[in-house]
């Protein structure tokens, strides 16, 4: 049996898939500063658990997009 060709669909489920990683690999460095003060955390600490909290709602997007289940 061969496999179909990538569809739309998945290359936007690579898309959802990549930005969490982005996020939290390739984008620190741009994030890293102490200031501006989130609820009084530095700033990459809020960037970092503000990803670390929204990458499981990508997931569920991609999930979703699945429907395999």
């Amino acid at each position: 049996m061969r496999p179909t060709p990538p569809s739309g669909a998945s290359w936007l489920r690579l898309l959802l898939a990549a930005i969490p990683f982005a996020a939290l690999s390739v984008l620190v460095p741009v994030a890293n500063r102490v200031e501006p003060r989130i609820f009084g955390i530095p700033f990459l600490l809020a960037w970092i658990v503000g990803w670390v909290l929204l990458t499981p709602a990508f997931l569920w997007t991609i999930g979703r997009l699945e429907r395999h289940w």
